[in-house]
């Protein structure tokens, strides 16, 4: 427990988190079951879990590269800039819910 070392902070956060996953988790697997076609659902979800964990991967291997040869302050200046920069690009890029047309299936 790097930060703390009460027990009891420890699980709360944990609990916590745990509450967070269960409540996200799904619901990028509902919304490809929308959007694809009944018989390409498992082959989509299978895909996106694929490329999640790769992705996954690939952030976690390159932020250990610039904590070790950086520190860990770049590291999380370098990940809260990456934050801001998405959150400018769905504020300013994504189209709006009006710009959309449902497609039936």
């Amino acid at each position: 427990m790097s930060a703390n070392d009460n027990l009891y902070m420890f699980f709360g956060l944990f609990l916590l988190y745990g509450i967070y996953a269960s409540a996200t988790e799904g619901i990028s697997k509902a919304w490809i079951t929308n959007i694809t076609f009944k018989e390409d659902t498992a082959t989509a979800i299978g895909m996106y879990s694929a490329f999640q964990s790769i992705c996954s991967m690939a952030a976690s291997t390159l932020a250990g590269i610039i904590w070790f040869q950086f520190g860990s302050s770049v590291t999380f200046i370098i990940t809260a800039i990456a934050t801001v920069l998405i959150i400018f690009y769905f504020i300013l890029m994504v189209p709006s819910k009006n710009q959309f047309k449902m497609v039936e299936r």
